[in-house]
């Protein structure tokens, strides 16, 4: 309830102000009022002071987001105040000579706000009104990732098939989270969100970034409802950057890997791809050896990485496709199950034949300049290859074609 009560500001004396209003003057001889002269003219009505103040008083379950707005008409503005308990909230005046709060609310809190205004004479109008803010069940935090294995560096440099990921920690509802995204580039581009699931959404554009484009993301979830009883913790922002654009083209038939740098052919590296055929696990599960076929994007790079047949499910010493624990140098992944571009100085058929188990085979020389020169992001676009990449095997953001990836 809105609580008005008025006061007289100044320093004259009450006396003083009775006699000022009744005409007389002080030690005047007559006690009697005279009459009104031809010539005087009586005061014309103060009007009286109107206040607003958003929220309105009583309001419940109010988003914390929303800034509190005093206005006043036919009066002018002398003090607000907002408090919570001990905690106070700041505010300004605008150029439209309203009030507005610049401090931070908070969930689960109640809000009293007392605003003082005059009227023209001087007397003050004092106001006080309350509201109370949503208490949420469950606060949701925001985190943005390069991919599964390791978030996005701000202010870093990713390859032309980094798509935006933006993670939450517990499903939300995915129009709500969408509307509260907003994403930024330069040059500007249209993009779509495809979600991987309740709590991670992918956004890219139509086609391969352009190298130097700057990308921009605002998550403004706080105090925003993403669902039952859902609602963002706090706000979030990213930005980051494409550096040069990279895109290595692996022909399966031909053998051969091909590096364009923006749009130039700057190496061709003799490979070999998964010989092809399947088996079946340890614990039944299909085991194929063809390099998954389809545009990837570069996960992770290491040094040496340790691979054996147990990481996909073959076990037993006595089966042909067994191979113990090895150091492989020059390790470029582009897929969580375990595809690499790596040097595989054993292989004497590279540019001929496909014999790995599925990674990209290359020279010792090649895979290092692989290592040292691509970055996370970066497209490897295996062609010609009955195996389709599976799209949430690493980052199959680019095997859905455009008009489908919001689906």
């Amino acid at each position: 309830m809105i609580q008005r009560r008025k006061v007289i500001i100044g320093t004259l004396s009450a006396a003083a102000a009775v006699a000022t209003v009744g005409g007389s003057a002080p030690g005047s001889a007559s006690a009697e009022p005279t009459a009104a002269g031809p010539e005087e003219k009586s005061s014309p009505p103060v009007a009286p002071v109107r206040l607003s103040v958003t929220p309105s008083s009583g309001a419940t379950a109010v988003s914390p987001a929303t800034p509190i707005v005093v206005a006043v008409r036919a009066g002018t503005l002398k003090s607000v105040a907002v408090t919570a308990g001990g905690t106070v909230v700041s505010g300004s005046v605008q150029d439209d000579g309203t009030w507005r709060s610049t401090g931070a609310l908070a969930y689960g809190k109640t809000y009293r706000v007392i605003v003082t205004a005059t009227d023209s004479s001087g007397t003050a109008t004092e106001t006080t009104s309350s509201f109370t803010t949503v208490k949420p069940q469950h606060l949701v935090e925001t985190t943005f990732r390069a991919n599964a294995m390791s978030s996005l560096k701000k202010s870093h440099a990713y390859g032309a098939g980094q798509p935006v990921i933006i993670a939450f920690s517990r499903a939300v509802n995915k129009a709500a989270a969408e509307k509260a995204i907003e994403i930024t580039t330069s040059p500007a581009v249209k993009g779509k969100f495809y979600w991987k699931d309740g709590r991670t959404v992918h956004w890219r554009p139509q086609k391969y970034w352009a190298g130097g484009t700057s990308i921009t993301v605002n998550v403004n979830v706080f105090g925003v409802k993403l669902g039952n009883g859902v609602y963002g913790q706090k706000n979030a922002s990213t930005r980051f950057t494409i550096g040069r654009q990279l895109i290595a083209i692996v022909d399966n038939k031909a053998h051969l890997t091909k590096v364009y740098i923006d749009g130039k052919l700057v190496r061709t590296m003799k490979a070999s791809l998964g010989k092809g055929g399947s088996t079946t696990g340890s614990n039944g599960e299909y085991i194929s050896y063809w390099t998954t076929g389809g545009p990837h994007v570069v996960l992770s790079k290491e040094r040496v990485h340790s691979m054996s047949s147990a990481s996909y499910g073959i076990t037993d010493p006595n089966d042909p496709n067994y191979y113990g624990a090895e150091d492989i140098e020059y390790c470029t992944r582009i897929t969580y199950s375990g595809e690499f571009l790596h040097a595989a100085p054993w292989n004497h058929s590279l540019g001929r034949a496909n014999l790995s188990h599925g990674c990209i085979n290359l020279s010792v020389s090649d895979a290092k300049w692989v290592y040292e020169n691509f970055m996370i992001g970066d497209v490897v676009d295996v062609r010609n290859s009955p195996r389709k990449l599976q799209l949430w095997n690493g980052l199959g953001d680019w095997t859905v074609p455009f008009e489908k990836y919001d689906r």
